[in-house]
């Protein structure tokens, strides 16, 4: 029997009038009130319909897509891309060939987790048709069990699920893992677990990360520092087991004291690279490159090299990654990783519309391209005093 909003209240201990209002948001409710309803909401799946109520099974016309920052170039253009494909301009007219097109909604997720899981449930209570996740994943157990169990009721609610730039779901947790990210006992993880894995277009950050590394340990680099990204993210460690991957190929002490040294995480910003950087330099003054989270920090890189006096690629090279429009333009140009970040976009838009196939297996991973530029040189022939 279908669950109402009489069962959410009393599971809740509060009102129906007050389940209608947290639901609603018309109307101011105490903090620990609210929660207690979204947990019961979550604890019986209850699910509300939006716009589309009278038509219990019907599917809207919207699509969420999900993004860290849409300010970011990276998550920027996936985003646009992804809308192309699923509101495609067809004329000047404006309201031409509409029929077969959807609303494309970009959820700013800031990457909060909790901010992720609610927008989930959102789409869901509007019926969404498809939903795009885009953007590297959090690692944390209790989320990864949360986040599957709201992707798979998207999945059993008739949603298509794509996932672009992040790896697949992990198998299933235990339902005490998904309890501990806030989501309360889930009565239907049975099912949840026997539903197929969402589709997912991976980026190949290992061989993007692995292959840069290789290009400066051709050219002579042996004192190298590593900014990376949040320490919590998927694409972080990717690029950093690439990295880690090369240098021991190389023989060059991936595992030892001095090399971990010269790792720092941070953000994928501007002002994270330029304050990885200083340190960078304040631990080792003669590191002859820097290998930035991405094309971003990468600029804030070069910033703190020139504000020291330093010249690019003369006494430090720097490298980036991503190959975002503006790495090309940079003085010097940056000697980056391609992601093509536009065509993985559209291919997820198409995914999601089921216009296209989905890949043998479920999964496609798109390959990188090491872009070699002014940026990197071999290191100079003698020590910086």
């Amino acid at each position: 029997m279908a669950v109402t909003l009489a069962d959410v209240a009393a599971r809740a201990g509060v009102s129906a009038a007050t389940v209608s209002r947290v639901l609603n948001g018309n109307y101011p409710v105490a903090r620990t009130t609210r929660s207690r309803v979204m947990r019961a909401v979550e604890e019986l799946e209850y699910v509300v319909n939006g716009p589309a109520s009278s038509l219990a099974a019907a599917r809207s016309d919207l699509i969420g897509v999900l993004v860290n920052d849409i300010a970011d170039p990276f998550f920027g253009i996936m985003a646009s891309a992804i809308q192309n494909e699923i509101s495609p301009v067809t004329g000047a007219g404006g309201g031409e060939g509409t029929a077969g097109q959807k609303l494309a909604v970009v959820c700013n997720t800031g990457g909060v987790p909790e901010r992720e899981l609610t927008y989930l449930t959102l789409l869901q209570r509007q019926r969404a048709a498809a939903v795009v996740l885009t953007g590297g994943a959090i690692e944390s157990p209790a989320h990864s069990a949360a986040l599957a169990v709201r992707l798979r009721r998207l999945e059993r609610a008739g949603a298509r699920v794509v996932l672009c730039g992040r790896p697949p779901l992990p198998a299933p947790e235990t339902e005490g893992a998904a309890q501990g990210a806030g989501s309360g006992p889930d009565r239907s993880r049975g099912a949840d677990a026997e539903a197929g894995q969402p589709i997912a277009v991976t980026f190949d950050n290992r061989g993007g990360a692995r292959t840069l590394t290789e290009h400066l340990l051709s050219l002579g680099h042996r004192r190298m520092g590593y900014l990376a990204g949040p320490a919590d993210r998927t694409t972080t460690r990717h690029r950093l087991e690439g990295h880690r991957a090369a240098l021991a190929e190389a023989g060059a002490g991936a595992g030892s004291e001095d090399a971990a040294r010269l790792i720092l995480h941070g953000g994928y910003d501007r002002a994270s690279g330029y304050d990885g950087a200083l340190e960078l330099l304040r631990r080792d003054p003669e590191v002859t490159a820097i290998l930035a989270a991405n094309d971003t920090a990468a600029l804030g890189v070069c910033a703190a090299l020139r504000d020291q006096g330093l010249r690019i690629p003369e006494d430090v090279s720097v490298t980036g990654f991503d190959d975002l429009p503006f790495a090309a333009d940079a003085a010097p140009a940056l000697t980056t990783v391609r992601i093509p970040l536009h065509d993985a976009g559209a291919r997820a838009g198409r995914l999601a519309l089921g216009l296209e196939s989905p890949p043998a297996g479920g999964i496609a991973t798109i390959r990188s391209e090491l872009m070699v530029r002014a940026s990197t040189a071999p290191p100079p022939g003698r020590s910086r005093g």
